[in-house]
């Protein structure tokens, strides 16, 4: 029988110790949260906040300061908190974890919180509040403990559910971890806590890119800023008047693309508002028709659902694309096709979609109501100017935000190598 070892793969000098075993249970002590909705909470004002588990899955870092963190809501104060006891509100690092999710993947993700200071917080709906009142850790190291695959995989097994999977403080309690001295624990919060501050950096670059290109949209489709040498007033069109050959996505199920050609759906272009997809699935037997093969200056809609005016150009650099379901492609031969993507991306433009795709049931725009869409087009050299510099600034955006995937696995090679 192979004995399981008590020390990490990876470690800093100085520390030979053996890590020691625990029980959860043995280290946090549970408290009660509350129920409060999402309707008994605003971002105005309030007397007590709130943590609420969705947030915990898509908007909180690891560790949230809570007296500077801006996305933690208030409870409605009309709602009566009487019923909670002084224990119930949070504390320098109190772990508040997820207890259910729609998938494994989310299930028991936890955020430990810091600089409490002043704040009034209580955990909520769907939260186990999670308390070290032995002081076996430090700051900050149970997020990160949470954040370790190794037990992340034990939470996924003790999940239980069909549409909703949950974990039960009984049986969270019952999981086994190790830890090492708080003197070591401390020295991996302090490691890791720099390697997220470079993350929260560069997607705080990220966003300032961002805001800072739909800035510069909005000034230059305006004409309000424009390229020296360029003063001719620009022509108002249609996209049916600059465009050809639209047609509607082949109508295909899903379940026929299990083969070789590469094709993109709606699905794929619902997750961006730029022309980087996710990789395209694939397509049955390489005996496409041609005619719903994508080539230079296509542009393809999504032309209902909650995805309904989306937009992706297509690339000669995707390869061989073939486009299905319910997606409508314009061929642009008379203007650049980049400059009628970016229109695609401006305020305006959705604001538009919005008005002219509201129906009786879901939403959609049809092909003749794509070829009304208004578009201020300038000459074809001043649209080529502005299609190169916005295409700079989106290089500009994908670069950093390579950073920030390759520095967020980088961390989570760590983590895995650094725990056991």
């Amino acid at each position: 029988m192979v004995e399981e070892k008590l020390v990490p793969n990876l470690r800093f000098r100085d520390y030979s110790d053996d890590w020691k075993e625990y029980t959860l249970g043995e280290i946090l002590t549970f408290y009660s949260t509350n129920s409060f909705s999402r309707a008994k909470m605003n971002y105005e004002d309030g007397e007590v906040k709130n943590i609420h588990y969705g947030d915990i899955h898509t908007v909180y870092p690891t560790i949230v300061n809570l007296s500077t963190n801006k996305d933690v809501p208030f409870i409605n104060k009309d709602e009566d908190l009487s019923r909670f006891t002084e224990d119930q509100y949070l504390k320098n690092g109190d772990l508040i974890i997820a207890d259910a999710s729609e998938d494994y993947a989310d299930i028991g993700k936890a955020i430990e919180v810091c600089d409490v200071a002043d704040e009034k917080v209580l955990a909520g709906l769907h939260t186990i509040l999670a308390r070290d009142e032995k002081n076996i850790t430090v700051n900050g190291f149970k997020a990160y403990l949470f954040s370790f695959e190794g037990l992340k995989t034990k939470i996924k097994i003790i999940a239980n559910g069909i549409s909703v999977l949950g974990i039960s403080k009984n049986n969270l309690s019952k999981l086994k971890v190790k830890i090492p001295s708080k003197e070591e624990q401390q020295k991996i919060v302090n490691f890791i806590s720099l390697i997220e501050k470079k993350i929260e950096l560069l997607e705080q670059k990220h966003q300032y890119y961002q805001d800072f290109k739909k800035y510069l949209m909005q000034q230059i489709f305006a004409q309000k800023l424009r390229f020296d040498g360029f003063n001719d007033e620009w022509l108002k069109t249609t996209l049916g008047d600059i465009s050809s050959d639209e047609m509607y996505g082949m109508n295909s199920a899903s379940k026929d693309y299990d083969g070789f050609n590469k094709y993109i759906r709606i699905t794929d272009i619902s997750e961006t508002s730029n022309k980087f997809i996710p990789d395209p699935l694939t397509s049955p037997d390489g005996n496409l028709e041609d005619k719903y093969k994508l080539k230079n200056g296509d542009i393809v809609f999504a032309r209902t659902g909650a995805s309904t005016g989306k937009t992706y150009l297509y690339d000669e650099c995707d390869g061989n694309l073939y486009f299905a379901g319910f997606l409508i492609k314009f061929h642009i031969d008379k203007a650049n096709p980049l400059f009628i993507f970016y229109n695609t991306q401006r305020e305006e433009y959705l604001n538009w979609v919005k008005v002219m795709s509201v129906r009786s049931g879901q939403p959609g725009i049809n092909s003749n109501e794509y070829k009304k869409l208004p578009i201020n087009l300038p000459s074809i050299k001043e649209q080529e100017k502005i299609a190169d510099f916005l295409s700079n600034i989106d290089k500009k955006i994908e670069t950093i935000q390579t950073q920030i995937s390759e520095i967020t696995e980088f961390k989570k090679g760590l983590l895995q190598q650094m725990f056991i």
